[in-house]
């Protein structure tokens, strides 16, 4: 599925912007993140390292802004039905997780943003991170090691390294 959206991703923006920009864009997406740009970063063919760099800060980019605004974000959101919706899942999803998160603390939240999983990575670890009310200065750095620990897993996969 993840590759399938990638494939339409670059369909559409490939001629229109230079590659290095798709794979950096579908990075800054919830789900697709580093993973995604990986894939698409293969599949256009973009060196690795140049890749990895692009994807990781791609990744990285919006995570702080979710941290520090989602609940002003989603309390603003709330009055639509159709994003209240919407929401509550998320919240939802971060309760059913809350107890890993929470027995481990720290390793817990790194752990969940490392593997590289629907629905775990950067943009769930920063959600839960601020619904958890996980400290800025703690959540980020282990959200960031969590997002670079998932790229080298996704390079290594993508890129055929840990192929034999």
């Amino acid at each position: 599925m993840v590759e399938t959206l990638v494939n339409d991703i670059i369909f559409i923006l490939q001629d229109k912007i230079p590659e290095e920009l798709v794979a950096f864009v579908i990075s800054l997406m919830p789900v697709l993140e580093c993973r995604g740009g990986m894939i698409a970063s293969r599949l256009m063919e973009i060196p690795f390292l140049k890749a990895f760099l692009i994807c990781y800060i791609g990744n990285m980019l919006p995570l702080p802004f979710i941290i520090l605004f989602i609940r002003s974000i989603f309390d603003f959101l709330r009055r639509y039905k159709f994003f209240a919706k919407i929401i509550k899942r998320l919240e939802a999803k971060t309760e059913r997780n809350k107890e890993k998160v929470l027995k481990y603390k720290t390793w817990g939240l790194l752990i969940f943003v490392a593997i590289p999983l629907p629905g775990t990575g950067g943009w769930t670890g920063a959600l839960m991170a601020a619904l958890l009310d996980i400290r800025f200065k703690r959540a980020l750095p282990i959200i960031a090691l969590g997002v670079l620990i998932a790229g080298f897993i996704m390079s290594g996969l993508t890129y055929g390294i840990f192929q034999m």
